[in-house]
């Protein structure tokens, strides 16, 4: 757990370049702190090309596999108990930088969007991978 009480669970296996826990913990925290957000529960899974391209079809009607997916859970904050922030999916197979695909992922998972802010999500992630 990072300070600030947000759980981030690392499962399955990320590949010889992927960081290891400890890492991709402190990367997804420096991503929900910058909107923010101080605790809650991230999971990141590493999956293969077949798990991936099976849940960017059913998810996004796109039949290929991609590089990182999140999914959000709890936007609004905690209801009934700890927040649950979402899933972040990868697949090492199709990421350039895993540490990038994290970050990418988190930064999802607090509202933002690469395709619609402007530039805003992909120029703070440049600044969180160069800290």
């Amino acid at each position: 757990m990072t300070p600030g009480g947000l759980e981030v669970e690392v499962v399955g296996d990320g590949g010889a370049g992927a960081p290891p826990a400890a890492e991709i913990e402190r990367l997804v925290g420096l991503a929900v702190a910058s909107a923010g957000v101080e605790d809650g529960h991230v999971a990141v899974e590493f999956v293969d090309e077949q798990r991936i391209a099976a849940l960017n079809e059913r998810h996004r009607g796109r039949a290929e596999p991609t590089d990182v997916l999140s999914f959000g859970v709890d936007q609004d904050g905690a209801a009934a108990g700890p927040r649950e922030l979402g899933d972040i999916v990868i697949c090492p197979a199709r990421t350039a930088d895993v540490r990038e695909a994290v970050v990418h992922g988190a930064l999802h998972l607090t509202g933002m969007d690469h395709e619609t802010d402007g530039g805003e999500m992909l120029a703070l992630q440049a600044e969180i991978l160069s800290w």
